[in-house]
């Protein structure tokens, strides 16, 4: 007896090997983390904010080579490069390189896909705060950009 496959399960395998697959996360390797403090604030009356904002503060160590993986984040965050130095490739390729003793504003959204990486011979150590609205992770993963 001889089994002739449909149509219809031949276009999808065809649609299987044909299309792209969906763009995924890039993993951080050598990242540690430790909350130093986590609250969360209420919206304040005649504040534009509507929700509830959630603030941590942590420190965060990449090994030599390490990196945070592309994402992005749903709320400003502000860090201080305590030792080490931060690069940052942001989503128009750009690099920006920040010493110990310096600091950063990072843009918030989608739009705004950058990872972090330490190229240096040294842990980089980090002391970043978060201000995200409420129940939102500190961070979103994101394909890689390319470069």
């Amino acid at each position: 007896m001889s089994v002739k496959p449909s149509l219809a399960a031949l276009s999808c395998v065809a649609l299987a090997v044909l299309l792209p697959s969906p763009a995924q996360a890039t993993p951080s390797s050598g990242v540690t983390a430790q909350v130093l403090f986590e609250t969360t604030v209420p919206a304040m009356t005649g504040s534009a904010e509507t929700g509830a904002t959630d603030l941590t503060l942590r420190r965060i160590e990449i090994a030599p080579g390490g990196t945070t993986g592309w994402h992005y984040h749903d709320g400003p965050v502000y860090a201080f490069v305590e030792s080490g130095v931060l690069t940052r490739t942001l989503d128009d390729c750009t690099t920006v390189v920040t010493a110990a003793g310096q600091a950063i504003t990072e843009n918030f959204g989608s739009d705004h896909v950058h990872i972090g990486s330490n190229f240096g011979q040294v842990p980089l150590v980090l002391l970043a705060f978060y201000t995200e609205p409420e129940g939102k992770p500190l961070s979103e993963d994101a394909p890689a950009v390319t470069c």
